[in-house]
């Protein structure tokens, strides 16, 4: 029985019950999983995992193939290979024959750039807050152009 958590990016969703009554993941965060995540979810070896891979030497993406497990589109071969959790799901699935699929993907601690971002976020909402209190605030400056009771420049 197949019942992998793969952590990715932030996002909390899970998907089972494949393909007929598949979920789509959120297409906001679009979580990606590395082969270290693919070898754990389906207990097995990496080496097995690499043999279950679709890819060619020739080519950098070849078509996708039902009997496989096919990777997100590269752009070059030294990328490593990443993988969509419903790939991952739909492998296991149809070609593992794995009866339960279940497939969740959990938040990734934060990091100091989301915090940042975060807090810049939080400051732009104060700052339009404060600018949408303004009930009298002049839509056009050259109304307020010639007004006597402005400090000097």
């Amino acid at each position: 029985m197949f019942n992998g958590s793969l952590s990715t990016n932030p996002s909390d969703s899970s998907v089972s019950g494949l393909p007929k009554d598949f979920q789509e993941l959120s297409s906001t965060t679009e979580s990606l999983v590395g082969i270290d995540d693919v070898q754990k979810s389906l207990s097995r070896s990496r080496a097995s995992v690499y043999r279950y891979t679709n890819t060619d030497t020739r080519n950098l993406n070849p078509p996708f193939n039902p009997r496989k497990l096919n990777p997100e589109y590269r752009s070059d071969q030294k990328d490593p290979l990443l993988f969509h959790p419903n790939e991952v799901a739909r492998f296991a699935k149809d070609v593992l024959r794995i009866k339960e699929v279940t497939v969740e993907v959990l938040n990734s601690p934060s990091t100091a750039t989301q915090e940042v971002l975060s807090s810049i976020l939080d400051e732009l909402r104060l700052i339009r807050s404060h600018i949408e209190g303004f009930k009298g605030a002049p839509s056009e400056l050259y109304v307020h152009r010639d007004r006597m009771d402005r400090p000097a420049a």
